[in-house]
């Protein structure tokens, strides 16, 4: 009971580290543009965060990233162990991204994590198939999105951008200004809800892994071990989990971010409150429609990806290519690196344990 004590404790750290780590993705254009201070940006979108707990639970009526989190990985190679040694790689590679002003992906860095502590663990079990441990159905679609996210974003900004300057091509420069960094109050708050969402429920899903097993193996409640849905199970019973979730990110994006706010917001490209409407808006329809089908995705990868479909709708040479490539590098790094850091973790955790 200690152990599994222990990891939510860390793994709502996590949840606080991803906050901040993430903050800059949705507030990073609306600070760009002066709409609001940096200090009142956090506030509107932590304010956000939190609420969409009550949407993913009240109105959608379920928590799909979740479930497909915690079903990354086979049942039979998962212990408390195995998550251990996934969070604190995945806490170590968000601080390290952070420290070096990087927008990694704190959800990928979360599944390598989990997936290279488990295969790790594979390898310590006599005659383990290790082809069974990664449920591919569930992590392909992860794998495939980190590239399709940033791609759908670029897309629907691109076409948004193009959309409201032929509508708007008549109107008062000044006039249309002021009206679109009113929007971008609207748009800022839709993207925050759409990452509250995503990434609140991934801590959720390694929590969720975590009990689960530790009721399967010590059997505590009989009832348990015939449940349907396990995951359903888990929040019905842990119901302060998926709130503390969110209420943990929300903290987290309180306390900033400063460093990536400033790589998302202006080493990109230059970006006006009309193209911070169109990011904003096209990066939280990404993520309505990933989340709508189980799929966790980078909300890191999905602004990028729209603020450089802003970028383009000008001349390609707008967007800062080079800054654009290293972090394309970070986001195909961030699942092997996290996967080998938890696997040697778990090595040193098996050692002492």
């Amino acid at each position: 009971m200690i152990l599994l004590g222990v990891i939510i404790v860390l793994a709502l750290i996590f949840d606080f580290i991803n906050g901040f780590h993430d903050a800059a993705n949705s507030i990073a254009t609306i600070v760009a543009t002066k709409v609001l201070t940096p200090f009142q940006a956090v506030l509107w979108a932590a304010f956000f965060n939190f609420l969409a707990y009550f949407i993913s639970r009240y109105w959608i009526g379920e928590f799909k990233i979740g479930n497909t989190i915690a079903k990354t990985v086979s049942e039979d190679f998962i212990t408390l162990e195995v998550i251990l040694a996934g969070l604190i790689a995945a806490i170590t590679w968000n601080l390290l991204t952070w420290k070096l002003g990087i927008p990694s992906s704190s959800s990928h860095t979360l599944i390598g994590g989990f997936m290279g502590a488990a295969l790790a663990h594979a390898f310590t079990v006599p005659g383990a198939d290790l082809s069974t441990v990664v449920n591919y159905a569930k992590v392909i679609p992860i794998m495939l999105f980190i590239f399709m996210a940033p791609l759908i974003g670029m897309v629907v900004a691109y076409f948004l951008t193009i959309i409201i300057l032929n509508i708007c091509r008549k109107v008062n420069p000044s006039k249309a200004d002021k009206w679109f960094k009113r929007l971008q109050l609207v748009s800022s708050a839709l993207f925050s809800l759409g990452h509250g969402a995503n990434d609140a429920q991934k801590v959720m899903g390694i929590i969720g892994a975590a009990v689960i097993f530790y009721h399967t193996n010590i059997e505590i409640d009989v009832n348990y071990t015939t449940a349907a849905d396990p995951f359903k199970y888990f929040v019905s019973h842990w119901g302060w989990v998926p709130l503390t979730s969110f209420a943990m990110i929300a903290l987290g994006t309180m306390s900033g971010g400063w460093k990536i706010v400033k790589t998302m917001g202006t080493k990109i490209t230059k970006v006006t409150s009309l193209e911070g409407v169109a990011a904003e808006t096209a990066g939280a329809i990404t993520l309505y429609t990933a989340e709508h089908f189980g799929i966790p995705v980078s909300t890191t990868h999905t602004i990028t990806g729209s603020i450089i479909g802003v970028g383009i709708t000008k001349r390609v040479s707008a967007v800062r290519w080079g800054v654009t490539i290293s972090l394309l590098w970070a986001w195909v790094l961030t699942i092997p690196v996290s996967a080998v850091i938890a696997a040697l973790i778990y090595y040193v955790i098996s050692i002492f344990g």
